[in-house]
């Protein structure tokens, strides 16, 4: 008879209690699965006294989690606290010590430490999954080191965070600006404690270094993600893409170029027409692209209880089926160290600036822009009643190295009040 999958799940938020409902409501149907009883043995939490909707009294407690790491009747450590440092660290390094396998949705623990983890692991015949950690319930890190196992990666994009796109479509759909829409997320929960981790960008540029190290065999490397987040989009710029057949997206890319590997999460510019221009909400889409099956669309939940917890039981039950794969898809002793770079393929972009209304001022707009090797595609002019006038630019395909120099001469111009917004549209 086949032994029991026996779990130390560490953390009762919102994804652990979930799992455990999974566990609880499903069990007949993950025996039927797996070939086996998967069973929780102990939690731990911060507050042994708190309700959390769900029973816990047929479980141990423990109230440090690396001691739950470490029990002779934990086969699998579960690790849903988050956070880089401190417990989550120290009581993943002590489960693999102890000979455990690791499941977490921990994504900053494994974009800044993974290579780590994953030698410790490895080294010692036990896996970590973290599908959990990207998209929600997507399968996307499934989906590239198991169905995609067989294709040269080109290219890995999409919109990671849900929070972030909930607020740019609220824009569009409500008229509200950033600020409000920042207010009501706060008060609904979609934010994180500490919410530049959401606006920032910080979050999601977790998720892109841990898909850009599966896709293209490097060590994850969060420090080399180019990072911009959501707080300079206004609901100008919001109504001038739509006008043009635009919508803005904070959108990660991660491709190897011929001078590295490029990583960027930033705000752009997509057709309103292509897949990624239709996500609405807190919806998450990751778009994939090799050289043998072309491109594909993954689009799903990124967040929430139910999505999150089905992503963790799915690398629960593929370890009760006794499948084992290396953390990033190959040896972590096999990654590359990439070469970080830049961004060097050109692109049309979206220039929205504020212009002093005297005579002569769009000119030197123009020369500035053309010195620099900026072609103008379109320019609009916004009615005002201020003494500067809004225009919007869109340029002509070039490279963001041209792109910087250009904004460096429009700050010399004189006419320019403040700094232009500058995002990059991407046609996919």
């Amino acid at each position: 008879m086949t032994e029991p999958l026996r779990l130390g799940i560490a953390g009762l938020g919102t994804v652990g209690t979930g799992v455990i409902k999974i566990i609880r409501r499903q069990a007949a149907l993950l025996e039927a699965r797996t070939g086996r009883t998967i069973q929780i043995s102990a939690v731990s939490a911060r507050d042994a006294s708190k309700d959390r909707g769900v029973p816990l009294g047929d479980y141990a407690w423990e109230t440090d989690p690396v001691a739950l790491a470490t029990r002779d009747d934990v086969d699998v450590f579960v690790e849903l606290m988050g956070g880089h440092e401190g417990a989550a660290k120290g009581a993943t390094e002590a489960a693999l010590a102890a000979g455990k396998d690791v499941v977490t949705a921990n994504k900053a623990l494994l974009a800044i430490h993974g290579q780590a983890l994953a030698e410790q692991a490895e080294a010692a015949g036990r896996v970590i999954r973290f599908e959990a950690a990207v998209a929600g319930g997507i399968p996307v890190i499934k989906s590239l080191t198991e169905g995609l196992a067989g294709n040269d990666v080109t290219r890995v994009m999409g919109v990671m965070n849900g929070t972030c796109n909930y607020i740019l479509t609220q824009m569009e759909a409500t008229g509200q600006g950033y600020n409000a829409l920042f207010e009501e997320c706060d008060r609904l929960g979609y934010l994180e404690a500490d919410p530049n981790l959401d606006v920032g960008g910080i979050d999601a540029g977790h998720k892109l270094a841990l898909l850009a190290s599966i896709a293209f065999g490097t060590k994850p490397a969060f420090d080399n993600v180019q990072l911009e987040g959501i707080q300079r989009i206004s609901l100008d710029d919001i109504r001038h893409a739509a006008d043009m057949g635009y919508r803005i997206k904070l959108l990660g890319v991660a491709q190897r170029t011929a001078r590295g590997l490029e990583q960027r999460m930033s705000p752009c510019l997509v057709p309103a027409n292509s897949p990624l221009g239709q996500l609405e909400g807190g919806t998450n889409m990751v778009v994939i692209e090799g050289d043998a099956v072309e491109q594909i669309v993954l689009r799903g939940p990124g967040a929430g209880e139910g999505p999150t917890a089905s992503a963790v039981m799915g690398d629960i039950c593929d370890i009760a089926r006794g499948f084992r794969i290396a953390t990033f898809g190959q040896p972590a002793t096999s990654l590359e160290e990439a070469a970080p770079a830049q961004t060097s393929l050109p692109a049309p972009h979206y220039l929205r600036m504020s212009l002093q209304d005297k005579p002569g001022a769009l000119a030197k707009v123009a020369a500035a822009l053309g010195n620099a090797g900026v072609s103008i595609d379109r320019m609009r002019q916004y009615g005002h009643s201020e003494p500067t006038a809004p225009v919007l630019i869109v340029t002509h395909k070039c490279t963001s190295q041209i792109l910087q120099t250009a904004l460096e001469d429009l700050a010399k111009t004189g006419v320019v009040e403040g700094e232009p917004v500058a995002l990059r549209i991407e046609e996919l």
